[in-house]
């Protein structure tokens, strides 16, 4: 149920029926304030300036064609011309129903869906996934999920990057690794940094190895059979190891959505061929070059965008380009998320403007560079060991689990070591992903474990906890949630305020996808949450005394609760307890 998408369809027709053209913004909000209703039409004040006239009289011929009867107690005029909507205390009780009933708490599935291709993660395979691809992950997971919860068709592609110069480097070591008898899974590749980092000191520093590897460059792209079998040595053995990661991050990325660039290759020839005969590349000393007017500098020279090398070799631009036509041409996406670091964003409008020119972009296929920000340490500077380090992925989540279990050993429990040890896991898992996801995508961030992993403010651990706390009172009462049948009585306050805020799931749901932003459903989470502990404490459900009917109404408040918060999570890849 989406009370804003309602009353805006309402709003508009009541416009059109005043008069007003069709594409008048009803410019409909949330109330901030209950004196002022629950929602708020705002557009007859621009409309009424753009059409000369008075923003009350416009805002009265508007409410006299606005059809709100099985929806609203009351309207009203304040102000300039706002339209103060007050909603039936019937009408929320009935959608506070139908949400606790459905499995997907009554967010209805898109109209029309469309087939979404996301492009995140995109490890290189010849290192160990690091704390720069997490924002890629967990925010472009966070995305997908929630556009198959609107019931959208999502195409996963983890582009991994699996091709390039260093490949032939690494497989002439692994060549020799392999020959001195040494074991690929336990020993060559336990270690992928030390593993690249000593084929890159054989490169730099060993006479004849350098040619050798760039001989295995031009073998591999030739196809010859030696070097594409240690090739794939090397690309399964890598590929184990970002799926290691993948499942203790709780993301949905399987070894089935991998499209690395190397599946792109019997394609680039004909990228370069294309561009050429459109005349949209050039040769530009030996290599082929798209100049692009649109990006020019402030002295009008043309942003220049190599797609091809002076010795023939493709690069990132030419595979890019190729995955904009399979993603348009071959699978038909209505839209493209691509959800990389914010300091690549020319490149991608360069891809963008060169793949539109050849057709590899259909005109309808909307194509979103979803950039991010950078992981921050204490010091302001981008996130790294104490020895100026890469952090290791993998090394980050176990030493976030291993602070949360030392937090929740400060806490009171009769649990088993065994329970404290999964919470400890989920815990520290979450805090770092809600972390994350809570910042604005575009945002820079400032990486603190203590603020991360705390159980005030808006972190994981509260939202947790508030989960928990909600789940125990069914506990308490010994009653099956899953059987209460009530309808929800809407008489205090803070029942009518948290009935709101549960019914603007799918409104916010919306929100996150149309700018992929999870942070606004980490927000939202927050203030439930928050609203759920006002309510609480103002509202008793199990106490002494208080009526069988408002305890039951309330008790379906509070399963409400907690299906949203678990739900809401789960959509950020955050998983819940039942205690903690």
């Amino acid at each position: 149920m989406n009370i804003r998408t309602l009353l805006i369809d309402k709003a508009i027709a009541a416009m059109v029926a005043a008069g007003l053209p069709e594409d008048t913004n009803p410019a409909v909000t949330q109330s901030t304030r209950p004196q002022f209703g629950d929602y708020q039409i705002n557009g007859a004040m621009g409309a009424a300036k753009k059409l000369k006239s008075n923003p009350r009289e416009l805002a009265q011929k508007i409410i006299d064609n606005l059809d709100l009867a099985d929806i609203a107690e009351k309207t009203e005029i304040a102000g300039p011309g706002f339209i103060n909507i007050h909603l039936k205390p019937e009408f929320l009780s009935a959608s506070l129903k139908a949400a606790n009933e459905d499995e997907k708490l009554a967010v209805a599935p898109h109209a029309t869906a469309q087939k979404v291709v996301v492009d995140y993660s995109s490890p290189n395979l010849a290192k160990e996934m690091h704390v720069g691809h997490l924002r890629s992950t967990i925010i472009g997971d966070a995305v997908v999920r929630a556009l198959e919860f609107r019931g959208d068709e999502v195409v996963r592609q983890n582009h991994m990057g699996d091709w390039g110069t260093q490949f032939g480097m690494l497989i002439a070591h692994l060549e020799d690794q392999i020959n001195q008898g040494v074991d690929l899974e336990s020993v060559a590749l336990t270690n992928l940094e030390t593993f690249y980092r000593d084929a890159k000191k054989r490169f730099d520093d060993e006479e004849g190895f350098a040619d050798k590897a760039r001989n295995y460059v031009v073998k591999l792209q030739s196809g010859d059979a030696h070097c594409e079998k240690l090739w794939k040595l090397f690309i399964a053995t890598s590929v184990k190891h970002s799926e290691e990661v993948y499942k203790r991050l709780n993301v949905t990325l399987t070894q089935d959505d991998i499209m690395a660039e190397s599946a792109y290759n019997s394609e680039l020839a004909n990228i370069i061929a294309l561009l050429k005969d459109k005349n949209i590349a050039v040769e530009s000393d030996g290599a082929q070059v798209v100049f692009l007017d649109e990006l020019a500098n402030k002295d009008g020279e043309p942003s220049v965008f190599i797609v091809q090398k002076s010795g023939g070799g493709f690069l990132y631009a030419t595979t890019d380009l190729a995955a904009c036509d399979y993603r348009s041409n071959k699978l038909g996406a209505d839209r493209i998320l691509i959800f990389v670091d914010a300091r690549q964003s020319l490149h991608f409008n360069q891809v963008e403007l060169t793949a539109r020119k050849a057709g590899l972009l259909r005109d309808e296929t909307s194509y979103e560079f979803c950039p991010f920000g950078t992981m921050m340490g204490e010091d302001g500077k981008p996130f790294k060991t104490r020895t100026g380090g890469t952090v290791k992925l993998a090394d980050l989540l176990e030493e976030s689990i291993t602070r949360a279990a030392a937090k929740l050993a400060e806490r009171e429990s009769d649990l088993s070591d065994e329970e404290r040890s999964e919470i400890a896991r989920k815990v520290g898992i979450g805090a770092v992903k809600y972390a994350d996801l809570s910042k604005h995508r575009t945002s820079d961030y400032i990486f603190n474990w203590d603020t991360m992993l705390s159980f005030e403010g808006a972190t994981a651990p509260y939202l947790q906890y508030a989960y928990t706390r909600v789940r125990s009172i069914f506990r308490k009462s010994g009653i099956d949630a899953a059987s209460l049948t009530a309808d929800v009585a809407i008489n205090e306050p803070q029942e009518k305020a948290l009935a709101l805020k549960l019914l603007q799931l799918e409104e916010v749901l919306d929100l996150m996808i149309s700018e992929a932003t999870p942070h606004v459903l980490c927000g939202y989470l927050y203030e439930l949450a928050s609203l759920y502990m006002t309510f609480y404490e103002a509202c008793p459900v199990l106490k002494e005394g208080v009526e069988p009917s408002v305890r039951d109404s309330r008790l379906v408040l509070c399963n409400l609760v907690a299906k949203t918060l678990k739900s809401g999570l789960d959509l950020l890849g955050i998983e819940v307890m039942e205690q903690m």
